[in-house]
């Protein structure tokens, strides 16, 4: 009778806080590095936060429940993984925000060789209080993403790293299990083409936390984590500044949507937004720019459309900083900002509603 009991209590609670009205917005801030990407526990009543090198979690009114500050790293895009713990991208690599991480920790500064890119898991239940240690107090894991690590060496179709993270459904199957898909980031170098693609690795993360998963050891960059993914695709979208800054599966839509920062080739529409359908068959062919078969994915047939270039996207100014989509049709979309006078750089998550038209994509609530 008592686990009967509980496990209405249980269900009635999260019941409770699947009913609690949203927000229009949620604010956090900080005075160091500007907000990489959000995610949502609705059931559970938390926003998550990225801040270039910090982590922080706070309830639906923007109270503060908890922080990591201390991470070797550039912790960017993320996503709540179907565990209840978050997925984010971190980059430990020679570039200088690398270099001022590593001189903030006092670690070792990476070679270009020894750059090395990461999923960082994070137990968010365990974030109870400001100024968690990922090391010290074993609220992160990582697990390396191999084939990053290999296409940036040589800046293989462009590869600057990773950035947006997403759970979806298997591509051209839409079952119920989800999978993780990473994008990389991409340099926006004019003077190229095979940078004409946006990248997205898929995992199975199953097996992970048995295989992979390492605990953080500050000054160390282990390589644990699968040789290959599952699918790498292509998409074609024209060159990015960065590639996709912002990866979400969207269920209403059943779509992946990527935030970009805009590109600069000329003869490119640019658009800031991209899409594509989960329910499409992937395509073996040879993206444009490349000489060599992949598995490739077309936009989705909605939004803008450029007739010179075939890339259709969406027109909109947010997104690029975080994208966060309910499952109804409703997104949390992260507006960045930073105060010119006192430095402090600020997230305002916004609860917008998927209207879809290609120059007007989302309206505010």
């Amino acid at each position: 009778m008592k686990r009967l009991t509980l496990i209405l209590a249980t269900l009635l609670l999260g019941a409770s806080a699947l009913a609690q009205p949203l927000p229009d917005t949620i604010y956090a801030e900080v005075r160091d590095g500007h907000v990489q990407g959000i995610a949502l526990d609705r059931a559970k009543g938390y926003m998550y936060y990225s801040f270039t090198s910090s982590f922080i979690k706070t309830d639906l009114a923007g109270r503060v429940i908890g922080t990591i500050n201390r991470i070797q790293g550039h912790l960017g895009a993320m996503t709540l993984g179907p565990d209840g713990r978050v997925y984010a991208s971190l980059e430990c690599k020679d570039d200088v925000i690398g270099q001022g991480i590593a001189n903030r920790l006092g670690v070792d500064k990476l070679s270009h060789e020894q750059s090395v890119f990461y999923i960082a898991i994070i137990d968010v239940d365990r974030i109870d209080r400001e100024g968690m240690d990922p090391e010290k107090d074993g609220v992160m894991t990582t697990v390396c993403i191999r084939e990053a690590c290999k296409d940036y060496v040589d800046h293989t179709y462009g590869c600057s790293g990773i950035d947006g993270v997403t759970f979806a459904p298997a591509i051209g199957k839409c079952g119920k299990k989800l999978y993780l898909y990473v994008a990389y980031g991409i340099y926006g170098d004019n003077g190229r083409t095979d940078n004409d693609n946006q990248v997205l690795l898929c995992y199975d993360v199953k097996d992970w936390k048995r295989k992979y998963e390492t605990p953080v050891v500050f000054g160390t960059v282990p390589d644990n984590g699968p040789d290959k993914p599952l699918h790498k695709y292509f998409v074609y979208t024209g060159n990015t500044t960065w590639g996709v800054q912002n990866l979400a599966w969207d269920p209403f839509t059943n779509r992946i949507y990527m935030a970009v920062y805009k590109g600069k080739k000329p003869g490119y529409p640019n658009y800031p937004l991209f899409a594509v359908d989960v329910k499409q068959k992937p395509v073996k062919a040879v993206p444009k720019g490349l000489n060599e078969e992949h598995e490739t994915l077309e936009l989705s047939s909605q939004g803008l459309y450029d007739e010179a270039t075939g890339i259709r996207g969406y027109d909109f100014k947010w997104g690029s900083t975080g994208l966060c989509p309910l499952g109804d049709g409703l997104w949390y979309i992260s507006e960045n900002h930073k105060d010119k006078e006192t430095g402090i750089q600020s997230c305002t998550a916004r609860l917008y509603q998927w209207v879809g038209f290609g120059n007007k994509p989302f309206i505010s609530k």
